[in-house]
């Protein structure tokens, strides 16, 4: 045959050339106007962004449904695109900068964006690349970016649409505020590290000679972070405190600004944390920020102490003292900050209260604060602690945009899958706060908001549509840029030509499936709900399949710092890209945490060599490519067993694909293509290669290339190509296993029987430690109608495969024998002259003796809670697995024990 496979299977080669086979040819969206759309819109990794092991997973689900849909005839479409990033772009190219002994400020705003673009286009496609290298099946004609001119578009109309109704607006709020970077930052730019700090416990006196109900003219309040006593405005107690009642509404003064403020009553106030009493920062703290509104202050009013470097400025009442201005919020290069000062000036006016720890003997030590480990937030890229800052920013009615994905959620409309996560999703979405989507940034979908001198506010597509709403007065253009999430909240509508109805929006929206990170649930999905709904009325998708996160071999997540980051491009040079995705597919169990497992991939590459073989024997044996969609004609049992194993597992499929059940689909296809094609099929046709059998195995190999397809693209496509000339006609657009037949119970049930036979045999052989080759005599003293039709047609078969012969229907005779069942038959197979029946059970009772023994200790081990919760999981790991494998020794070998009577 012309296209004879090598003898090798060489993932590399076979890779990089059907890919650009593929793409060069438009076979990721072929022309189906009249097919019914499938749609899936990638998450877009940022445009820095360089694959990881989590877009791996991601993609590879993602690939499986669009190729699987692509397969079945639908208008398959994968909208792929990269996110414009905001503050990891200009990062980037801020770095450049710097290397080269210059900075951002150095530019205009237009000559700095004009830089962002010229990277873009030189370094801002590493990943999409490196997609290409998974197999992901992606219409690239038609890819996206978030800064593209017509999403700069639908960004700008969102925005002044969702002004014009009441749904955006510019308020006074906390933020997280990146002092590196000087921009809000969202809730997932943030994260939390444990860092050793102080709990510092200070006295403030009450005023006007007010003392509490024991007597007391002061309280005492207790904080990790004392720099912001210069901005208190309230303390709080709780209001079922017995001990502070009579203090409630009291004025009670901060030491060292002298300010006078209230006691307020509030539930924030914990009575048995500390003294019970919580000073009340509510410019600089998100809980403070909500007493402090429950207290009547108007956020206008509530003072800032820091500026956007995070250095000490005067408040609005004057009363910080000179000696604190500029400082900055902690110590830096050596130099004290306002903490330290803060804690020192308290300590001198006999106001801070010491911690006290006494030693072995008794001795006594005073020490400013208490030691703790703090809970710190820290932004992912500025590297920084996150101060709470409050600043003017725009912001979204969230909690109105939340309602209808509640009621679409709720009512069946928008299915989560897994369901578990639904509890999740609504109580994030019932208790959301209000969405900060500006940024301090240059880069980004600028603002479309100008102001006037006087601080009105004028929301337009265009400056000149502005300007027309303001008259002759001079107008400034706001400074800032949107949230990345804003704009990519609008991914699975705007890349498809909205605002404008195009064909394209009208046949694919709402799309088909989104499949997404647990992580960004609230992040993207959820604010694509919001903005779908309101925006076109529609929801997004039916379908939200949220998968769990690929961790390392030990369970850990992964991490940069902890140096267990795997990386799949190294993985796919290993052993292939398909194997990798069939990973992936293959331990993806709706949303469960996948462990990366180098044994598995390297295994499924060993999948993909077996089938390399098995194509390559058939073709040895003159089996080829089939011409037809349906079942050849078949009259042998194994041909027409064969077919019905095709429709179960066809059926099979698409029952676990319809269920977004990943594990499932993929194990139905490895067991049909290793257990039932090559080990079995195989095996039953060897020496009997008629013409019937020849066209029933090439139809049958076709319907396993197709099938496995979705999960390994490169393998399946180079070995259809090779197994007959069908250029015309890739597997990429080859049609999904029509049969046209069904289940034949009568060959199942014979070749079946067969296959149980032979299995029985080799495991007691195994067992028994008789080579594999040996031929034993077999005798079934009660044999069933099947087993006699069966034998009778078969008999050469079940000599070379189970290496029986010959079979007597009749009673065994005395002696050491064996016996094992196919079915409802039972067997006995001599064993006389075969091997020594007496030191075969000495041999298998020591080995249970072992096992029994190593067994009960490990489980005397696991029973010990202090070895579970103590050792390390490795270790308890792998004393489980010792465990199971010695219970299951033992099973094993009783069963070998009774084999010989």
């Amino acid at each position: 045959m012309s296209n004879e496979l090598p003898k090798t299977f060489d993932p590399a080669e076979i890779e990089a050339r059907w890919y650009s086979h593929w793409e060069e040819n438009g076979l990721f969206r072929p022309e189906r106007p009249d097919a019914q759309p499938y749609t899936i819109v990638n998450p877009p990794p940022n445009v820095t962004g360089s694959l990881h092991i989590g877009h791996a997973l991601d993609n590879t689900l993602q690939d499986v449904m669009i190729r699987y849909e692509r397969m079945r005839g639908r208008d398959a479409l994968w909208v792929v695109g990269t996110d414009h990033a905001g503050i990891a772009t200009q990062m980037v190219v801020e770095r450049q900068l710097e290397q080269a002994q210059d900075k951002r400020t150095n530019y205009s705003r237009d000559d700095f964006i004009a830089k962002v673009w010229e990277w873009k286009e030189e370094s801002g496609g590493t990943i999409t690349r490196q997609l290409r290298r998974l197999g992901c099946s992606m219409d690239w004609s038609r890819e996206q970016f978030t800064m593209d001119e017509h999403f700069n578009t639908a960004v700008l109309k969102t925005f002044v649409d969702l002004h014009a109704d009441g749904l955006i607006y510019r308020d006074k709020r906390l933020v997280n505020w990146d002092v590196k970077l000087k921009t809000a930052i969202s809730d997932l730019e943030v994260e939390t590290h444990e860092v050793k700090g102080g709990f510092w416990h200070f006295r403030y006196p009450l005023a006007d000679g007010v003392t509490t109900s024991e007597g007391k003219d002061y309280l005492v309040v207790a904080t990790t972070r004392p720099e912001t006593m210069l901005a208190d405005m309230a303390v709080a107690v709780h209001p079922d405190d017995e001990r502070y009642a009579s203090v409630v509404g009291k004025d009670i003064l901060q030491p060292i600004t002298g300010r006078r403020f209230k006691v307020v009553a509030d539930e924030h106030a914990d009575p048995e944390l500390g003294s019970g009493c919580v000073k009340i920062t509510p410019g600089h703290d998100f809980n403070d920020f909500e007493v402090g509104k429950r207290a009547g202050m108007k956020p206008a009013d509530m003072l800032n102490m820091l500026d956007a470097n995070g250095d000490v400025c005067q408040t609005a009442d004057g009363l910080v003292p000179d000696e604190f201005i500029g400082l900055h919020r902690f110590k830096r290069d050596g130099v004290n900050g306002a903490r330290e000062l803060v804690v020192a000036r308290l300590k001198e006016l006999g106001f801070l209260i010491p911690h006290v720890t006494r030693d072995k003997e008794g001795n006594e030590t005073e020490h400013d604060a208490e030691p703790r480990t703090i809970q710190t937030p820290f932004g992912d890229r500025g590297g920084v602690v996150i101060e709470p800052w409050l600043t003017d920013q725009w912001y979204v009615d969230a909690e109105t945009l939340a309602k209808a994905p509640i009621d679409a959620v709720r009512t069946g409309e928008i299915e989560i899958v897994p369901k578990a996560w639904e509890k999740t999703f609504f109580n994030w979405m019932e208790n959301i706060q209000p969405w900060c989507v500006s940024r301090q940034l240059w880069w980004g979908h600028r603002i479309p908001a100008w102001y006037d001198e006087e601080g009105n506010v004028f929301v337009a597509m265009t400056e000149e549509e502005a300007q027309a709403q303001a008259g002759d007065r001079t107008l400034t253009r706001d400074y800032d840029v949107l949230d990345t999430w804003f704009s990519s909240a609008l991914w699975p509508f705007a890349t498809l030509g909205w605002p404008e109805k195009t064909d394209l929006f009208e046949k694919h929206y709402p799309n088909d499936l989104l499949i997404s990170g647990f992580d960004i649930l609230f992040f993207w999905d959820a604010r694509m709900m919001m903005q779908g709904m309101h925006l076109t009325g529609k929801a997004p998708w039916p379908k939200l399949y949220l998968h769990g996160l690929v961790r390392a071999a030990d369970g850990q997540k992964m991490s940069k710092s902890k140096g267990n980051v795997v990386d799949p491009l190294g993985l796919i040079d290993q052993y292939g890209a398909d194997a990798l995705r069939f990973f992936m597919a293959a331990m993806e169990s709706q949303g469960r945490d996948i462990k990366m497992d180098d044994r598995r991939i390297e295994g499924y590459r060993n999948f993909a060599t077996k089938l390399w073989n098995a194509t390559r024997f058939c073709q040895s044996n003159g089996i080829g490519a089939s011409d037809t969609l349906e079942a050849p004609a078949a009259t042998h049992a194994v041909n027409r067993w064969i077919i019905g194993e095709v429709v179960e597992t066809k059926q099979a499929l698409d029952s676990a694909l319809a269920d977004l059940r990943f594990d499932a689909a993929a194990n139905t296809i490895y067991h049909f293509v290793w257990d039932r094609f090559c080990d079995w099929y195989i095996e039953l046709i060897k020496g009997n290669f008629d013409e019937e059998t020849k066209a029933v195995a090439g139809w049958a190999l076709d319907q396993i290339l197709v099938m496995l397809h979705p999960f390994m693209p490169f393998i399946t496509e180079e070995l259809w190509s090779k197994q007959g000339d069908r250029a015309d006609y890739p597997l990429i657009t080859a049609k999904w296993p029509e049969p046209g037949a069904g289940i034949d119970a009568e060959a199942k049930a014979e070749i079946d029987w067969i296959i149980a036979l032979t299995s029985a045999v080799r495991t007691a052989k195994n067992e028994l430690g008789i080579a594999p080759g040996a031929k034993l005599e077999a005798f079934c003293p009660a044999p069933s109608a099947l087993a006699k039709s069966v034998v009778d047609a078969n008999a050469a078969a079940i000599e070379r495969l189970a290496r029986l012969t010959p079979v007597h229907f009749a009673d065994a005779p005395d002696g050491a024998a064996m016996q094992i069942a196919a079915g409802d038959d039972a067997f006995i197979l001599p064993l006389e002259g075969v091997i020594d029946i007496e030191a075969e059970k000495s041999r298998l009772a020591k080995a249970l003796d072992v096992s029994a023994k190593e067994a009960k200790s490990l489980e005397g081990r696991l029973s010990n809670a202090n070895f579970v919760e103590r050792a390390k999981p490795e270790a308890v790991e792998k004393a489980r697995a010792d465990h199971a494998h010695h219970v299951a020794e033992v099973e094993r070998l009783n069963a070998a024990l009774a084999r010989l009577g």
